[in-house]
This record gives structure tokens, C-alpha cells and sequence, in this order.
């Protein structure tokens, strides 16, 4: 895939995050069945930050209080990307 093909399909992708720039889903890229390495080559190259995940608050019930529970998946790679304004433009 060459820079203007990447550039469509992440601008397809993306959608507005509150910091002004553009935010694309990990999994969106995957699912788009593209050149997935090369997608992500080019968003950490246009200075992405990866959103950290923050878990949920513990759900009350019998086993709401465990200690170590966790809502966030622990597979070591983030799953959003936050691509700076003006970027896509």
C-alpha cells in the first residue's frame, strides 16, 4: 500500500476524538483487511499516541469486590490510537 491508499483508509476509519484529533480503533484496522503492518507503521510514523486503558470501576454483586479483578483485556497491545489534529487534513 502506498502513503495516499493508508491515508484513505484511516481517514475512513477514524472517527473524532475529544482532543481535536482523530481516533482509530485497533480492531477497525484489522477488520478493514488491509496491509495491517503497514496501517500501523504509517499512524505511530504521523506521531499517534496510544489512549491508555483505563479499567471499569468493580460492578457490585457477590463478585464485584475481588481483589486483582479486571475489566480491561491484558493482551499488551493498546487498542486505540489517537492521531494528532491536522494530520488527516
Amino acid at each position: 500500500m502506498d502513503d495516499s491508499e493508508i491515508r484513505s483508509v484511516v481517514t475512513r476509519l477514524s472517527r473524532p476524538h475529544a482532543s481535536g484529533g482523530q481516533v482509530i480503533e485497533r480492531a477497525a484496522i484489522l477488520a478493514a483487511g488491509g496491509d495491517y503492518r503497514a496501517i500501523m507503521a504509517w499512524v505511530m510514523d504521523h506521531h499517534a499516541i496510544a489512549e491508555e486503558q483505563v479499567a471499569a470501576a468493580p460492578k457490585g454483586g457477590l463478585h464485584g469486590g475481588r481483589v486483582g479483578y479486571s475489566t480491561v483485556a491484558e493482551a499488551g497491545e493498546p487498542t486505540r490510537f489517537v492521531i494528532p489534529a491536522g494530520v488527516l487534513h
